[in-house]
């Protein structure tokens, strides 16, 4: 079925925006974090985990949070702010990998490798390192504008000499791996990645004027679109622009997708670590789409922001599944969602209202392609062919399948569901992954344009 399932969605043309940048990866090994907590010695970092800095303005602070998150064995991202730690990093790391990163640029090349039919990437800063990432396949394209018409050219033909780049460091950690922190050894429980990300003024969020007025034409000739990068949304810039700026124009470029047909829009959402910015993200943009895609921290940052603070602290707490189900119909009834989806390393959760046209088995089926999709990106680190997906097939569900299933069922008849469709799948878990970034994004990615080949075959799209 998954390979049926996918052969549709192949038919598809997507568009895809707006944060592409480059990933810089390390994967680290005990005494590279050993060398690291000896320099700035066991108490500082101590006491700096205690403070829990939301960003990273000295090295100290990325220290303090790498420990934390290898503590957890949870993946993490934490904003860089300090630019000037650039030089800081380079010479404290030497980089294992360096390619695409940013949400719009891997599922643009996952898409575009997968044989879509047609795959618009559009970011707002193009230069030419960052346009040589994107995979050179025929079916993927950047919108330009020359001389006021619309024209659609290869990424690596679009760069422009001036943009800015932006480099994210990702830290690769492996379960087992083992340090010191004074006289407490640590063991890394699960397998995960630490995201060092730029928030630099350089970099923003938006669709230039020029080409503004042919989102239009590109909404009317896509069948979905999936938007992602407003966490790199800054409160405050130097020029005087805010964050109510950017959002205000985020949602006039969802509406002008819409404008020409009402292309079902999907929005990636990503940890926000300031409360009154992810307020005003949920806010301003959520009640517009039609679908979300979250992890399970994200959609207690995302009730927690909605006021419902005790709710995310149990989902922070205990993560259970009852907890989790609830918020997620919280969160639809309030954002008039028609599909919310959330993925953890157990299982991945489909919620939609009892009226939505595709049945129960269809999102199973759905959910299925999504998280085989990601065992095989996590087994192979790139997926460069649709045949690919046999690898993923291949690979088990994870050993607390059968609890999960059953905690979902306790679930629903301690809930009221009947007004929900609710559907959950185990995850296929990758037990030595060579790489964990853009899983999440591999998820959503296969769960949306595969819930849009079911929607456009019942003639619902």
């Amino acid at each position: 079925m998954v390979r049926e399932l996918l052969e549709k969605a192949r038919e598809l043309s997507i568009y895809t925006a707006y944060n592409t940048n480059v990933d810089a990866i390390v994967y680290l090994k005990g005494e590279m974090v050993q060398r690291l907590i000896d320099e700035f010695g066991a108490d500082a970092v101590r006491k700096r985990i205690d403070e829990y800095p939301r960003q990273i303005n000295e090295p100290l602070d990325f220290v303090a949070r790498l420990v934390h998150a290898l503590k957890t064995g949870k993946p993490m991202a934490v904003p860089l702010v300090n630019e000037e730690l650039h030089s800081w990093f380079d010479s404290h790391f030497k980089y294992d990998v360096e390619r695409m990163g940013g949400q719009a640029g891997i599922i643009a090349n996952l898409l575009s490798s997968l044989d879509f039919r047609r795959v618009t990437v559009y970011t707002p800063h193009l230069a030419k390192k960052q346009a040589e990432m994107f995979v050179n396949r025929p079916n993927l394209f950047y919108p330009v504008v020359e001389n006021g018409r619309l024209i659609f050219k290869h990424p690596r033909e679009a760069y422009r000499e001036n943009d800015p780049l932006k480099v994210n460091r990702i830290f690769e950690f492996r379960a087992g791996t083992t340090f010191k922190l004074g006289d407490e050894t640590i063991t890394v429980p699960f397998s995960g990645r630490f995201i060092v990300s730029a928030r630099f003024e350089s970099i923003r969020i938006y669709t230039e004027p020029e080409l503004r007025p042919f989102l239009p034409r590109i909404g009317e000739m896509s069948d979905g679109a999936i938007l992602s990068g407003y966490q790199g949304i800054k409160l405050r810039y130097s020029d005087g622009k805010d964050a109510n700026h950017y959002l205000k124009k985020a949602k006039e470029d969802i509406m002008l997708l819409k404008r020409e047909k009402d292309v079902k829009v999907h929005l990636e959402f990503a940890s926000i670590q300031s409360r009154e910015l992810r307020k005003k993200v949920i806010y301003n943009l959520f009640p517009l789409v039609d679908s979300v895609g979250m992890d399970e921290s994200e959609i207690a940052y995302v009730l927690s922001a909605l006021g419902y603070d005790r709710l995310a602290d149990r989902i922070f707490t205990y993560t259970r599944i009852e907890d989790t189900v609830l918020g997620g119909k919280i969160l639809i009834d309030e954002m008039n969602l028609e599909l919310l989806q959330i993925h953890t390393i157990y299982y991945i959760m489909y919620i939609a209202h009892a009226d939505n046209p595709l049945g129960e088995e269809e999102l199973r089926q759905s959910l299925e392609l999504a998280t085989t999709l990601a065992a095989s990106r996590a087994s192979l680190g790139e997926i460069t062919s649709p045949d690919q997906i046999s690898v993923g097939m291949s690979v088990p569900y994870n050993e607390r399948g059968e609890y999960v299933k059953l905690r979902f069922e306790e679930a629903k008849r301690k809930l009221r569901t009947k007004e929900y469709k609710l559907v959950i799948i185990p995850t296929r878990l990758v037990q030595n992954p060579v790489s964990t970034v853009g899983l999440g994004d591999t998820i959503s990615t296969g769960a949306f344009t595969s819930y849009l080949a079911m929607l456009k075959e019942k003639g619902e799209l």
